[in-house]
């Protein structure tokens, strides 16, 4: 049986889509910088130009794993609503709308990394998060259940 490697540190890092390139944000975790990056790259082909975040968990002997995880939300739903910035004042600025099957479908697509049981919690929280971004989603409401959200 192999040793077990010692972490020095696990890094949480976003880079676009096959293009990843070795520079300040990868030399700080202290890995590989050529071999990750070509491994990043090969993975993210398909998801080419988007934001991918990325969990690096660095080793001592500067060997590495890392897990990619799905587009940021704020970033879908910038996309979607085709806006370039999210709105400055939650309660005052609405930016754009977007459809309750467009949410839907950000929803579904991010379920992995949400801690939600089913898609309509999952659109609850792009919901959250479209509002916090001064995006209206048409037919969601966001008010709170009376019986704290249980069903």
């Amino acid at each position: 049986m192999a040793a077990k490697k010692e972490i020095k540190r696990i890094a949480k890092i976003q880079l676009i889509g096959g293009q990843a390139k070795p520079g300040p944000a990868l030399a700080s975790i202290g890995i590989n910088m050529a071999e990750f990056t070509k491994q990043f790259n090969d993975q993210t082909r398909d998801r080419m130009g988007e934001v991918v975040p990325c969990v690096i968990t660095a080793f001592s002997d500067k060997s590495f794993t890392f897990i990619i995880k799905t587009t940021p939300a704020s970033v879908m739903l910038k996309k979607a609503a085709k806006i370039q910035k999210a709105g400055k004042n939650q309660l005052t600025d609405v930016v754009a709308t977007i459809t309750k099957e467009q949410a839907l479908e950000i929803a579904r697509y991010k379920m992995p990394d949400l801690n939600a049981y089913d898609e309509e919690m999952a659109l609850r929280m792009i919901a959250g998060t479209a509002k916090q971004m001064g995006i209206k989603i048409k037919d969601v409401d966001l008010t709170p259940k009376k019986n704290g959200g249980k069903q």
